[in-house]
């Protein structure tokens, strides 16, 4: 299996990346979208750091920053004229289709980072830390919360209207099949059977790639172009 780069970055750098794409990116361009609300969720993590909220400090930041550096590793890979995973590819290639709506973008890149992102960067931190995934699960969880959060502000922020969808929008439907508790909850479980795999070459590289393609399936669907 490929390996990622050990990333020794803070996660006030993390964000000071994300803050110079908001800057970057046009307003509506999906990428900015999703980079918006995951900006925020990455800055309420680096306050609750410096807050001391996480009782293991060092294994939070492993955690946030190997998961942060996965996406922009894919929004790096674009600039360069490279194929991001599968799993971010439908949100770069439809990031500026006018039928496709703000919420569906914000979806399509939590899916993404949630469903394909989390898994790898659970593995990345333990091999930086000499650990395994299950020292790892109270951070998991309480970076799990946050996430959580995140799809509350992304419901709250980029939901048409003030009152729920109508019934018969086809974006309700989009809406009720996707679940970030089943996302992360799948992520876990993808996590521990990477480490599990993690010295069996192919079958591994086999499972990622799997993952990764299935993820991306995913966010294709989320971002059916609907209209207005």
């Amino acid at each position: 299996m490929a390996q990622l780069e050990h990333f020794t970055t803070p996660v006030d750098a993390v964000v000071s990346r994300m803050r110079a794409l908001d800057a970057a990116l046009p307003e509506r361009d999906g990428v900015a979208v999703f980079n918006r609300v995951y900006l925020t969720v990455t800055e309420e993590v680096d306050r609750r750091l410096d807050a001391g909220e996480f009782p293991d400090r060092r294994a939070a930041i492993a955690l946030d920053v190997r998961f942060a550096e996965r996406y922009l590793a894919a929004v790096d890979a674009v600039a360069a004229d490279r194929r991001p995973p599968a799993c971010w590819r439908p949100l770069f290639q439809l990031r500026r289709h006018p039928g496709v709506r703000p919420l569906q973008f914000a979806l399509a890149g939590i899916n993404a980072h949630i469903g394909h992102d989390l898994a790898l960067a659970v593995v990345d931190a333990c091999r930086t830390l000499g650990c395994e995934p299950p020292e790892l699960e109270d951070e998991f969880d309480r970076v799990g919360d946050l996430l959580g959060s995140l799809e509350e502000r992304v419901r709250e922020e980029l939901m048409p209207g003030p009152d729920l969808l109508q019934i018969a929008d086809p974006l309700t439907h989009l809406l009720a099949s996707w679940s970030l508790e089943r996302a992360r909850d799948a992520a876990w479980a993808a996590a521990r059977a990477l480490w599990a795999l993690r010295h069996c070459g192919d079958v591994a590289e086999e499972f990622t790639e799997r993952l990764d393609a299935a993820v991306g399936f995913a966010g294709r669907m989320l971002l059916t172009p609907l209209g207005d």
